[in-house]
């Protein structure tokens, strides 16, 4: 299950971007955005993100 960014909660401090090992996370504006497709599930943006706006579905 990839991850998926509440851009409600995402407050664009790019965390998320930085840890991502798999390069799937970008930001689209001022949010994040995961790319499903480049995600390897492992949650590392999940336990990273300060605003908790990240969750695996």
């Amino acid at each position: 299950m990839p991850a998926v960014v509440d851009p409600e909660g995402c407050t664009g401090c790019e965390t998320c971007v930085a840890v991502c090992p798999a390069a799937a996370i970008t930001m689209e504006g001022d949010r994040a955005k995961v790319d499903p497709g480049l995600c390897v599930d492992c949650g590392t943006c999940v336990d990273e993100c300060p605003a908790g706006a990240i969750s695996l579905e």
